[in-house]
């Protein structure tokens, strides 16, 4: 069972800044790649941010150099900056262990950017 521990949603003022951080076991960071997608309301899911074992990271269009997504060897944890939000990137965020045909799910996590 793979499990994945999502922290660090919540409100935000838009122009702020947020650090999502997702934690597994050292057996799965070792082997998958882990990353962040994001669905809004009545928007399909879409890629965020991912990263490689070999520290090797793809974003989504919409980052556009906002965004910064690192892995912590020592805590076995995925981080993502988010900088400069605006409301558009209102939505739940899951975090994402893949690895081959072996695709995992966080539960998800609320960031909303708001006045």
């Amino acid at each position: 069972q793979v499990q994945l521990e999502e922290s660090g949603g919540g409100l935000v003022q838009p122009g702020g800044s947020l650090t999502l951080s997702c934690a597994t076991s050292e057996s799965v960071f070792n082997s998958y790649a882990l990353g962040w997608y994001r669905q809004a309301p009545g928007k399909r899911r879409e890629l965020v941010a991912t990263i490689s074992t070999g520290n090797f990271a793809v974003y989504g269009d919409f980052v556009k150099g906002r965004f910064v997504i690192s892995r912590d060897n020592a805590k076995n944890t995925v981080n993502l900056l988010m900088n400069n939000l605006t409301p558009q990137d209102t939505a739940v965020y899951v975090c994402n262990a893949a690895w081959l045909l072996s695709d995992y799910w966080g539960q998800g996590i609320q960031v909303t950017v708001s006045e």
